[in-house]
């Protein structure tokens, strides 16, 4: 099947061999892929002398990539971060099960890759050399990771992920959850409230209110993207899985349209976002500890969250107003049936 489909990305190939992406890679082990400890803080204290590379994130709908080195890594056991003005990720290393040292051969040339996997075989992040790569440094730390064990299969056996559940918004809770949500003080405080009232985010949206949260229309998120590139506005670009959430910060200036994909083709930064998966969109306001943030949320028929844009903001600042101008200026849907409706 590689044979027969050399240039075809991997999650399709794997999609046709009805196979994991996680297991199509491992089939290779002993043909220029190695299996690696994912040794968490060895991986990415080890990332941080190699210089450039391309870092990968990516979702069903959208793939966020970001090209520099690696900075600054906090270790922690259920959340890590990597702080730096071009690579800035949220990690969650509990997700991190699978991991390979890819080298394939691309006419002269050979690309190498770091590629880690969740247990249910899907990629959380990849990280690829570029011309600036110490691949000295690059190949130090592939050997100080390769595994003893270089099975050519999953052994742990690999199980579908479910699609996120979609509640009908309980009307009682309206009270208390426009109660806790004027109360927070840090957008991240959102993350408490959704579990403490048992909620996905969607529906917390429905019960919030016209005033905190409001349905866009789906091309919105297009339409902001070109108005941001012509109006130098900067923004913050998330995209993440279970394993990883990777940041875009700063302006955006190149945006391609071709067929399905809006792509934002910069030095540095590249986004491939699937514009036909895109059924829901959402403008949220959250306090923050100035006033309030304003995102943009965008969701595919299943409920699961693609991709999030805010604009940059520097702890401590009032949000930027030209930021807020734009998200209010986009089109919005109106609520068809009242809270509480039948």
């Amino acid at each position: 099947m590689r044979t027969q489909y050399p240039k075809m990305r991997e999650r399709d190939l794997a999609r046709m061999l009805g196979v994991s992406e996680a297991e199509l890679v491992a089939s290779f082990c002993g043909h220029g892929t190695r299996r690696l400890e994912v040794r968490f803080d060895d991986i990415f204290e080890g990332l941080k002398t190699v210089g450039e590379v391309m870092a990968l994130t990516r979702n069903e709908s959208a793939v966020h990539e970001k090209i520099g080195p690696f900075e600054k890594f906090v270790s922690g056991k259920h959340a890590a971060l990597m702080l730096g003005e071009q690579i800035d990720t949220r990690m969650f290393p509990s997700s991190w099960v699978h991991g390979f040292a890819v080298e394939k051969q691309d006419g002269d040339a050979v690309r190498r890759s770091l590629q880690f996997f969740d247990a249910h075989g899907e990629a959380v992040q990849k990280i690829h050399t570029r011309t600036a790569t110490d691949l000295d440094a690059w190949n130090r730390l592939v050997d100080s990771l390769v595994s003893d064990n270089q099975s050519d299969v999953i052994a742990e056996g690999v199980t579908e992920a479910s699609p996120t559940e979609r509640q009908k918004p309980a009307s009682h809770l309206e009270p208390v959850l426009r109660e806790r949500w004027q109360g927070m003080t840090d957008p991240h405080q959102f993350h408490g409230l959704l579990r403490d009232l048992g909620l996905d985010r969607q529906s917390a949206f429905e019960l919030a209110g016209d005033s905190w949260a409001w349905k866009l229309d789906p091309g919105a998120v297009t339409a902001m993207l070109h108005h941001a590139a012509g109006e130098n506005l900067p923004i913050m670009c998330f995209v993440g899985n279970r394993g990883c959430i990777q940041i875009h910060s700063g302006p955006v200036e190149n945006i391609m349209e071709k067929g399905p994909w809006i792509n934002v083709m910069d030095p540095t930064f590249h986004l491939h976002l699937r514009t036909d998966h895109i059924t829901t969109v959402w403008a949220v306001r959250k306090p923050a500890d100035t006033e309030h943030v304003t995102s943009i949320e965008a969701y595919d028929d299943t409920g699961n969250l693609i991709i999030q844009f805010f604009g940059v903001r520097k702890e401590g600042q009032v949000e930027r107003s030209d930021w807020r101008d734009l998200v209010e200026r986009l089109p919005q849907i109106e609520r068809a049936v009242a809270l509480g409706g039948a």
